[in-house]
């Protein structure tokens, strides 16, 4: 990547920090590199361009992490639980990249080379080929979801606690409500839940493995 790319790219991330990613456009990037809107475009091709190659930025910050490279030899659950734990992290600390990563393919180099390392770590769990970028997209979508719920607000306690919205309604309303009222009102542990959740993707990704040693001893 050109000098002049990778400090466009710097500056878009930035820029994204600061004011959150529909801030991010040729002519604030340019502005913050120093250069005319024009002067850009033959670096980085356009803001689709541009956005795939933030994608990239981000996912590339993904494999260098530390505790990835340390995983890269372990089992296949560890380094799935490593993937997940780094890359909740660093989408928490770029809280506009979920919705990026939502919107956008993988496409570049840095970004195929983290989804590499998934499909790897489901081959050696033994998901068939054929499986594997279905039960990829599960695993990647879990992280990607629920971080998205967490830096978005979806799981803030919002203007009302669970019991002050579920005052809102007459009373037996909401039956399977009240069924589950305890674990409504409990305060959750947000790092525990995701860590169990993922644990439960973990033994899908098991039972699509076994699904498939089964049938092959069936024929």
């Amino acid at each position: 990547m050109s000098a002049r790319r990778e400090e466009a790219v710097d500056a878009a991330m930035a820029i994204a920090d600061e004011k959150g990613l529909a801030a991010v456009s040729m002519r604030a990037v340019a502005q913050r590199v120093g250069v005319t809107p024009m002067a850009l475009y033959p670096h980085v091709g356009s803001k689709a361009a541009l956005l795939d190659l933030m994608v990239g930025r981000l996912l590339s910050m993904l494999g260098e992490d530390p505790a990835m490279r340390a995983a890269a030899d372990a089992d296949w659950r560890t380094r799935l639980r490593v993937f997940a734990s780094s890359a909740r992290l660093g989408l928490q600390t770029h809280p506009w990249a979920t919705g990026l990563l939502f919107d956008r393919p993988t496409v570049t180099p840095e970004a195929v080379a983290v989804i590499d390392k998934i499909y790897s770590a489901l081959l050696d769990a033994g998901v068939p080929g054929r499986e594997v970028p279905r039960v990829e997209r599960l695993v990647s979508t879990f992280v990607l979801g629920y971080v998205a719920s967490e830096v978005g607000g979806r799981f803030g306690p919002g203007e009302l606690d669970p019991r002050g919205r579920r005052g809102q309604l007459p009373e037996g309303a909401l039956p399977a409500h009240a069924r589950v009222a305890e674990a409504l009102d409990a305060p959750v542990d947000w790092d525990e839940e995701f860590k169990q959740g993922f644990e439960e993707v973990l033994r899908l990704v098991e039972s699509v493995a076994a699904g498939s040693r089964g049938g092959a001893r069936a024929r």
